[in-house]
């Protein structure tokens, strides 16, 4: 997509020949394009911090950081990083939730030129051994009840520094005293002599940094790697651009005029998810806003945080509106404060959609629930219902400067309006490719005759002559459980190379919570029992190489599984059974 530099020295993007926008009308006060920040994503909340030094940049577990602190612990995160020999295009791995020490380090990788290689800290150890090796990370910042699990991993990898964070050190004493007696006493002791750089002594470690730590980085640079299935459903790393977030951070707020520095947004989507890092830290941080950060949640604990904070901007997937519904503390709960209310990560059902407008409306809100669509390929949302117009099933219109088409699957040819194919999209939030697979990314990156580069999404949609578009299924084969994407194929790869399975299959079980559970169907080699023992084994094996919350509920053990005609595992076939079984017993219920 065709860029230029304009006189405020800004981004803007072209429009080019032969590209129709989708956008039709008048809805609102949105822009069909908007220009961007020319620097990294340092440099964007540097700007913001000059301009509301002393607004609080974030909440954490009821203290308050301002603009100022926030980037003077930046700073001070650069220097340290510099003194241990992070250098340029270093690979520095973050598996932290969202507390204060994971913010600085994000910007501070990036201050020096580093790479923020974004890691689930929940994840199996072979997984996050499978993510240092990926990215040939060298440092890796996690919190000390995650130690046991990165020293296990180690000597597989090329780390050299492994630095630990302490939640409790981010703590007020009131807060701190309540957490040593919960959360922190189910901490593991970390001998002394461990070989690791401890949070306090490595921000000491900066004030010997007599050097300029600040590395010029381009807009196309990179600024991070987040990992997902991709459109094939293999794990691989999304490598995206520091235009990538600040561009989707500038969208954010054109497409939602009612944003204003200073409005507080629920930071609870984690910060190795593309709408946790992209929208609830680095949206709110580059344009002044302030974050609610929460490291981990229930429905309970964020219908409590929604209230406690007066938050403005609140974003989650259908299955935790579909809890706040049900909390009894949220019947006299007063919602006048929200100005945005957003869903993604699975499909917002209509019946779901009234619900909680009317919810909204009982409790004083005056806006509705608004549905989105992205990928992790584009940082995450790049489509959103408009503020002022909404169509029953759409998921909205797309971004300023962001284009769909549907296409004919894996081809570039457009389907007219209404009718159903592959949703492939266009803009500057669309990744620089997936790291260090080039004929995946050439499969996935394609470049059409009009001579954008679009992403072909494998999911399934139409277009109405409005522009707005329906989302109508997953193309790729996929489970999402409270909003997290797994993929079948992963888990079977990982069963089926078990000493004691033959073959086994992954389907997604409906939850009443979670929308999706795994199940697994184990066929096991000649000889070995199916039995309890067997199933625990099988069990134990999984904890250490599948992320908790990819974790089969239940292993059924099979003499065959079903096959279709080309001798593949009939996946289709079990999920009828199961759904079958499901059925009978809501029957029996009844009865």
């Amino acid at each position: 997509m065709e860029r230029t530099i304009n006189e405020n020295g800004r981004i803007e993007f072209g429009i080019p020949e032969g590209v129709a926008t989708p956008w039709k009308g008048a809805l609102g006060d949105i822009p069909m394009r908007t220009e961007y920040f020319n620097g990294s994503i340092c440099e964007m909340v540097e700007e913001a911090a000059k301009k509301y030094p002393n607004n609080v940049a974030f909440d954490f577990m009821g203290k308050p950081t301002t603009y100022k602190k926030m980037v003077e612990n930046i700073h001070a995160c650069a220097r340290s990083l510099r003194t241990i020999g992070v250098r340029e295009d270093d690979r520095v791995t973050i598996a932290m939730p969202n507390c204060p020490q994971a913010i600085y380090m994000l910007y501070a990788v990036n201050m020096v030129g580093a790479v923020a290689n974004m890691v689930h800290p929940l994840s199996a150890e072979k997984e996050i051994e499978n993510y240092l090796n990926m990215s040939n990370s060298v440092t890796v910042v996690t919190l000390d009840q995650f130690y046991n699990k990165i020293e296990a991993i180690r000597a597989n990898t090329k780390v050299v520094n492994v630095i630990l964070a302490r939640i409790k050190d981010e703590l007020s004493k009131p807060i701190r005293a309540g957490y040593m007696l919960t959360d922190g006493r189910k901490i593991k002791k970390i001998p002394e002599d461990a070989p690791v750089i401890r949070w306090n002594q490595f921000m000491k470690l900066g004030k010997a940094c007599f050097w300029n730590c600040k590395v010029h980085r381009k807009p196309e640079d990179p600024a991070a790697i987040l990992y997902s299935g991709g459109t094939t459903g293999t794990t691989k790393g999304i490598v995206l651009s520091n235009l990538n977030f600040n561009a989707l951070s500038q969208q954010v707020v054109e497409t939602n005029p009612m944003f204003r520095p200073g409005d507080k947004m629920l930071a609870a989507m984690p910060l190795f998810h593309g709408f946790g890092l992209g929208v609830c830290i680095h949206t709110m941080l580059s344009q002044g806003g302030r974050c609610i950060l929460v490291p981990r949640f229930t429905a309970k604990s964020y219908a409590k945080l929604i209230t406690k904070y007066q938050c403005n901007f609140i974003a989650g997937v259908p299955t935790l509106y579909e809890a706040l519904l049900r909390l009894p503390s949220m019947e006299k709960a007063n919602l006048a404060c929200l100005k945005g209310v957003f869903s993604g990560g699975d499909s917002l059902s209509v019946e779901l959609k009234k619900k909680f407008d009317k919810f909204l409306y009982d409790h004083k809100a005056s806006i509705q629930i608004r549905e989105g669509y992205g990928t992790t390929e584009c940082v995450t949302a790049s489509c959103l219902t408009p503020p002022l117009k909404f169509k029953e099933g759409s998921i909205g219109i797309p971004f300023p400067d962001t284009y769909y088409k549907i296409v004919k699957p894996g081809t570039d040819e457009v389907v007219p309006y209404g009718e159903e194919g592959e949703i492939v999209l266009a803009g500057p939030s669309v990744m620089t490719g997936y790291l260090d697979m080039p004929e995946e990314t050439a499969a996935v990156l394609r470049e059409h005759s009009d001579g954008l580069i679009w992403v072909h999404t494998g999911d399934l949609g139409f277009m109405d002559d409005e522009g707005f578009i329906y989302f109508k299924g997953r193309a790729k084969r996929m489970i999402i459980s409270s909003g997290y994407n797994i993929y079948p194929a992963q888990l079977e790869n990982i069963f089926d190379a078990y000493e004691l399975v033959q073959m086994s299959c992954a389907i997604g079980v409906p939850d009443d919570y979670k929308m999706q559970k795994v199940k697994m169907f184990v066929m096991p080699k000649p000889g070995v029992p199916k039995n309890d023992e067997t199933k625990a084994e099988l069990m134990a094996y999984a904890k250490k190489n599948i992320a908790k919350y990819s974790m089969p509920y239940d292993i059924e053990f099979r003499d065959e599984l079903p096959k279709t005609l080309v001798g593949k595992v009939a996946y289709r076939i079990l999920e009828e059974e199961e759904l079958a079984k499901i059925e009978a017993v809501k029957a029996e219920i009844k009865e």
